[in-house]
C-alpha cells in the first residue's frame, strides 16, 4: 500500500447515538461515515451542496471493532481505495482522538458516478481523479 493523505474529522458522540446497551448503535457508525464523506467532499473538492455530489452510494460495510461510549472522543479518517472506470471506494477508520492506534471501527463504501439528468452511470472525469490522487492508497 502506498503512502497517501487522509482527511480527518472529529466526531462528537451525541446522547441520541447511544442505544440501550450503553454504546453507540451500529447504524450510527454509517452516519459517522457520511460525515466523513461530507468533510472529504468539502476539503478536497470544495463541494458543499449535496445536489452537487456527482456520484451515488451503491454499497457500504462496516467492521465494529470496539464499543463507543458517551464521552469517547473520536476522529474519523477518510481516504480513497479502489478506483474503477465508473466507481471508486471511500475507506473509513474511526479512531480514538488522543490515541489513533485505538480503532473503534472501519469500513468502506462504493460510489458510482451518476448523471442525474440522464439517470445513468458515467465514467469518472479525469479532473476528479487528479484531485483525489493524493488521497488514494492505490496508484492512479
Amino acid at each position: 500500500m502506498r503512502e497517501h493523505k487522509k482527511i480527518s474529522t472529529d466526531i462528537e458522540v451525541r446522547f441520541r447515538d447511544i442505544d440501550s446497551m450503553g454504546h453507540v448503535n451500529n447504524a450510527v457508525f454509517l452516519t459517522y461515515f457520511e460525515e466523513g464523506r461530507k468533510a472529504f467532499l468539502y476539503e478536497v473538492l470544495d463541494i458543499v451542496d449535496p445536489a452537487d455530489y456527482p456520484f451515488i452510494l451503491v454499497h457500504i460495510d462496516c467492521d465494529f471493532l470496539k464499543p463507543v461510549k458517551l464521552g469517547d472522543r473520536l476522529t474519523l479518517q477518510v481516504w480513497i481505495g479502489k478506483i474503477g472506470e465508473k466507481s471508486f471506494t471511500f475507506k473509513y477508520q474511526i479512531v480514538d482522538h488522543q490515541d489513533t492506534s485505538v480503532t473503534y471501527g472501519k469500513g468502506k463504501s462504493v460510489m458510482v458516478f451518476f448523471n442525474y439528468l440522464n439517470n445513468k452511470t458515467v465514467s469518472i472525469p479525469r479532473d476528479f481523479l487528479e484531485k483525489i490522487s493524493d488521497y488514494s492508497d492505490q496508484a492512479i
